[in-house]
């Protein structure tokens, strides 16, 4: 069992602010290079651009690359929680509040818990569940994947930051 009290909806809130600019910034580049890929492809006579006036126009009346860019998107999305969650417990927004994600042993979140825990988060509005769980302020993905948010204490979040080196 942690010693660190739960994180309350406030702190979440104000992490996950900072983490969707990163992940924002980050389905920008995915939407460029998915872009590039495309008029590549028109290049190469791959793919044609037909009576679309421009590739974005193509893109949003072809169901097959529509559904392939907002999986993209989804999958940058999903990748940029887990691959912190399993680092370290923390993300860019996380460390910056000093929040962490655990098991309840403490353990930091295996690869399948933590792509399970950010599909399970609903864009961020799992969170509003902390809010009516007042004893353990649990959100949607803490009690569906078995984890919990943390507040850490100053020195235990420079440990956590410094252990990454």
């Amino acid at each position: 069992m942690s010693h660190f009290a739960p994180a309350n909806f406030s702190r979440r809130l104000a992490s996950l602010i900072y983490d969707n600019l990163v992940v924002v910034a980050f389905a920008m580049l995915t939407t460029v290079l998915f872009l590039l890929t495309i008029n590549a492809l028109i290049s190469f006579n791959m793919l044609a651009l037909g009576n679309h006036e421009d590739v974005s126009a193509l893109i949003q009346a072809d169901p097959i690359l529509y559904t392939l860019r907002a999986t993209l998107l989804v999958l940058v999305s999903v990748l940029f929680f887990a691959y912190f969650w399993t680092k370290s417990g923390q993300t860019i927004g996380m460390r910056a509040w000093r929040l962490k994600v655990q098991t309840p042993d403490g353990a930091l979140l295996t690869w399948p818990k933590a792509i399970a825990r950010s599909l399970c988060a609903l864009l961020g509005l799992g969170n509003l569940v902390v809010l009516l769980d007042f004893k353990k302020k649990r959100s949607l993905q803490d009690m569906l994947c078995g984890t919990e948010v943390v507040v850490l204490s100053k020195e235990e979040n420079k440990k956590v930051y410094n252990s990454l080196d």
